[in-house]
């Protein structure tokens, strides 16, 4: 029933688009309708066992008492020794009862503790090397050597090669599902790398601790979950808050500060982020993203949602932030325009493999 509930609520708005109210009400009547009679089965099993433990209790403690008269009616023992046994036996019988009812308990306990190990046993996806090499005096030149990765059969990334050097901004363009996003992921070590490598500096990232490589990296994603209780002050906070113990910085507020100014966030500052709207949350993580301040940005359909003045402002950032602070900035991109327009170098993607690449110019004439 949870599922249920968890599965619709989230996606309202997808039910109420497209008048699905009633097939979403009769799923949760039939899950509701089968935890209904689990529970009836349950119920009617205790009842009928809770009753038949009390009488069978019963019984026993009148046998006892009636053996125990003619006993004494013999005086072969006497009423003392009659009392104590009884009062025995009767100690005997709530334990037993008592250990009837653990049965149910014990079940209940081991389903939860089972779910609760295959939370705690589950292995990431992405391990953790086993000698990490610390990432020092970082320069920045990424290089992807013969990449691969596959989702089942489907190979997403077939042999790409790759060098972005430092202070350069690089704008992957493609069809949807040329593998720009899968390309992001395996930079960022989001997912694990099937076949080649990449290396930062030399350094693949397969031996940097995952940690270590969120402080050199950024990663703006496309669909990604921001906890709605959240402002947007403190949204751009919680950037600040891995790199260093302890409560925030003034140095921290300021960088805060700086991001809510470049973002022209001003207004929205002190808002929730359930109260904005899609272009205003994609301005709040982008914000987010270069609070961070780290040497690596990678961009994932940042324009998404943005009217065209917001997207050149944003353009504008990165490009500032190429030129005047030696980021090194990957730009995905469906508008190969705004790639020719502001990137140093275009890489065109077709079926997980570089159809093309080279200065700005160059691309755009060849798409």
């Amino acid at each position: 029933v949870t599922n249920v509930l968890a599965d619709t609520i989230p996606g309202i708005r997808v039910v109420k688009a497209f008048a699905q109210e009633g097939r979403e009400s009769e799923r949760f009547r039939t899950a509701n309708r089968h935890n209904f009679i689990a529970n009836d089965r349950l119920n009617r099993l205790w009842s009928l066992f809770t009753p038949t433990v009390t009488l069978l209790t019963e019984i026993g403690l009148l046998i006892v008492w009636a053996f125990g008269i003619w006993q004494v009616s013999r005086h072969a023992i006497t009423v003392g020794v009659l009392t104590a046994f009884v009062a025995y036996i009767g100690r005997f019988y709530t334990r037993l009862d008592s250990m009837s009812r653990i049965v149910s308990v014990t079940q209940k306990a081991a389903t939860g503790t089972r779910r609760i190990f295959e939370i705690l046993d589950h292995v990431s996806s992405v391990p953790e090397a086993k000698n990490p090499v610390p990432l020092d005096n970082v320069q920045g030149r990424i290089e992807v050597r013969h990449a691969a990765m596959r989702y089942g059969n489907r190979s997403v990334i077939r042999d790409l090669s790759l060098t972005i050097e430092p202070g350069e901004m690089v704008g992957l363009v493609g069809h949807s599902g040329s593998g720009k996003s899968t390309l992001l992921s395996l930079m960022a070590r989001l997912q694990p790398l099937q076949e080649g490598d990449i290396v930062i500096d030399g350094k693949s990232v397969r031996t940097t601790p995952t940690r270590e490589l969120a402080q050199h990296i950024a990663i703006f994603q496309q669909h990604v979950h921001l906890m709605s209780r959240l402002r947007v002050r403190e949204l751009l906070m919680m950037a600040r808050f891995p790199y260093h113990r302890g409560w925030p910085k003034a140095s921290d507020h300021a960088v805060c500060q700086r991001m809510i100014e470049a973002f022209n966030l001003q207004g929205l500052a002190e808002r929730f982020l359930d109260t904005l709207s899609g272009g205003q949350r994609q301005r709040a993580l982008a914000a987010m993203v270069f609070a961070q301040d780290t040497p690596t940005i990678l961009l994932d359909e940042p324009l998404n949602n943005l009217d065209m003045r917001h997207a050149r402002e944003l353009m504008g950032i990165l490009r500032r932030a190429v030129d005047e602070h030696g980021k090194r900035i990957v730009l995905v991109l469906h508008d190969v325009n705004y790639a020719a327009r502001y990137a140093d170098y275009v890489v065109a993607l077709a079926d997980g493999h570089i159809r093309c690449h080279g200065p700005a110019s160059a691309v755009l004439t060849a798409e």
